[in-house]
């Protein structure tokens, strides 16, 4: 069963995506910060993460700077969400942006476009 970390600090947010993840087959870990989710992914190294922009603590750009410095996750692709404008320039071989609001079926559709069916 493939693994993905959800990073979000809003928890409806994270529920929501959980819970939908999980109907799809995925298995589901979360943290309400990038600090939390990085110890998460180095622990339990997810097959995908998807992180909100804005957190406390660290923010989703330096967590993905940090799981490309880390030679155990450097491959783990990234989704970065966020309400933002602009898209950030993202250092990471594997890192997409996504536009909120966004669907259920757009997150899906980049979920198996980066790491395929659960």
């Amino acid at each position: 069963m493939k693994k993905i970390l959800v990073v979000d600090d809003e928890f409806d947010i994270l529920t929501t995506w959980r819970l939908v993840l999980e109907m799809e087959g995925y298995e589901i870990a979360t943290a309400s910060n990038g600090r939390a989710a990085l110890e998460s992914a180095r622990a339990n190294p997810p097959d995908l993460v998807i992180t909100d922009w804005m957190m406390p603590h660290m923010d989703g750009i330096e967590l993905i700077r940090r799981l490309c410095a880390d030679d155990g996750l450097t491959g783990v692709p990234v989704i970065l969400t966020s309400a933002a404008a602009h898209p950030p320039a993202l250092e990471h071989p594997h890192a997409r942006f996504c536009r909120k609001p966004f669907s259920i079926d757009d997150l899906l559709a980049a979920v198996r476009e980066l790491i395929g069916p659960a």
